[in-house]
């Protein structure tokens, strides 16, 4: 019997596979696929709690954010995502499902208002909209105690916070209400790329 792994009859399926996905080198350590693009910033403090309300209230569940390129998707959504526009995200927020509309692009499509009045109550913006209210978020607000460990450990993670960002973080979304925190969060999404809409 040869010692060889692989009879030299047969390829070996790991070293193929790795040859497709760019050059014998697994994305991950592709440049495009680690590095940031041009102009991306870390979430603010005040976004990054809005992004944690997202989570929380099961936004992913029904929205992606993730435009995949297709016609289809591009010409409704926007430039299709890049990785380099989502090298802070932990964890990413891409989602697998649309019950409702896509909001990688949806940052600076609607104004603060908008937003403000259809997560209050949806039907009052789109008659047609299945999306449950959230009048809760105009009621609670946010005390900022667990911001500047988020903020760490995202640091520990490779997001460039400063240790002033981290430093001001609860002070600056203490006492904001949570639909502020959200609505900050959105206006943000897909803002990165130039020219994308």
């Amino acid at each position: 019997m040869s010692k060889e792994r692989w009879p030299a009859c047969r390829v070996d399926p790991c070293r193929d596979q790795f040859r497709r996905l760019g050059g014998g080198r697994p994305t991950v350590f592709q440049k495009q696929t680690t590095e940031p693009v041009e102009g991306l910033e870390p979430l603010s403090a005040l976004e990054l709690e809005g992004r944690d309300i997202y989570r929380r209230e099961g936004c992913v569940g029904c929205h992606s954010q993730m435009v995949r390129p297709f016609r289809a998707e591009t010409e409704r959504y926007g430039h299709y995502n890049v990785a380099g526009e989502q090298v802070y995200e932990h964890n990413f927020l891409w989602g697998s499902k649309r019950t409702g509309p896509d909001l990688a692009r949806v940052g600076g499509r609607y104004s603060d208002d908008w937003h403000r009045a259809h997560l209050y109550n949806p039907r009052d913006v789109v008659p047609e909209s299945i999306m449950p209210a959230y009048p809760w978020l105009f009621e609670n607000t946010l005390d900022g105690d667990a911001t500047p460990a988020k903020m760490r450990t995202l640091r520990q993670l490779g997001v460039p916070y400063t240790d002033e960002d981290i430093a001001n973080a609860t002070d600056d979304v203490r006492g904001t209400q949570e639909i502020t925190a959200l609505v900050a969060y959105l206006q943000q999404l897909g803002t990165v790329l130039e020219g994308t809409r």
